[in-house]
């Protein structure tokens, strides 16, 4: 006869093992809302849980580049699949407030003082990873030296797209010594070389380890896209073109991220395949 099933265990000397692993209690007691408005806390909430995507991606995409610069295509390939899903949850995470209106976001708008995403240290270290640098970005960091270091080792480190394309250069791709050689600190900017690179690579074996590290990096960058254009969509219904928090322009300054493309070559060289 079968036997029943065990019921979980309900008696525990202190607290319980799942709190010990997960720490809920804590995560449970870091949000301060100013106002009593219902939608601050969705707010607070929302942008929490996107500080521990931001947080996840980073580990994945360290795995990938430093696996890639070990010539370990399967752990690089394995963390950057990984990361597609998490993008997608990162942008589902917009779905509690990007339907506030306006009066809805006023009512507790003004708690959020000078604080703005632009400020996020985690989301910068995402943005480095994608090849999005200047030097000046860790200037809003300067008064906090835990954070400004690790920003600064990030700055100085290559991208995840930088050792992409040297380990394409050392499977005998030719990428322009200028790219191999660039100032890592600096934004990536597009080079005719690596588009033709990706060219010769969609043009050959589709099953090639190349191929495949191309369509990892354009999912990649797609979800990065979309999660750009959800963050725009979300300002523009809850705040129209007034100005942003922290100093910005709001819509204007993420309209002009929006339109920035990631990996820009995996997408040029689909046009001349």
């Amino acid at each position: 006869m079968p036997q029943p099933p065990t019921p979980p265990s309900l008696e525990f000397e202190a607290t319980t093992p799942y709190e010990d692993y997960v720490r809920a209690e804590v995560l449970s007691s870091l949000q301060h809302p100013v106002t009593d408005d219902p939608g601050e806390l969705a707010f607070l909430v929302t942008t929490q849980v996107m500080e521990l995507w931001f947080t996840l991606l980073v580990r994945e995409w360290e795995t990938a580049a430093r696996a890639l610069r070990g010539d370990d295509l399967p752990t690089a390939l394995a963390a950057l699949e990984r990361s597609v899903h998490e993008l997608g949850s990162l942008n589902a995470s917009w779905e509690p407030v990007a339907r506030l209106t306006p009066a809805q976001f006023n009512r507790f708008r003004p708690a959020l003082g000078e604080a703005s995403g632009f400020q996020s240290a985690m989301y910068r270290r995402v943005e480095f990873l994608l090849g999005e640098k200047t030097t000046s970005l860790l200037v809003p960091y300067r008064n906090v030296p835990r954070v400004h270091a690790r920003l600064e080792k990030a700055l100085h480190e290559p991208s995840l797209y930088d050792e992409a394309l040297r380990w394409l250069a050392r499977r005998g791709h030719p990428v322009p010594r200028a790219v191999l050689d660039r100032d890592v600190t600096a934004r990536y900017a597009p080079d005719p070389g690596v588009e033709e690179v990706w060219r010769r690579v969609y043009a050959g074996d589709q099953g090639a380890d190349e191929c495949r590290l191309g369509e990892q990096l354009t999912e990649i960058a797609e979800r990065v896209w979309r999660w750009r254009n959800d963050h725009l969509i979300a300002t523009r219904r809850a705040m129209g073109a007034k100005p942003g928090s922290g100093g910005s322009s709001g819509v204007a300054w993420l309209e002009k991220r929006a339109a920035k493309t990631v990996f820009p070559e995996l997408w040029t060289a689909r046009g001349r395949v």
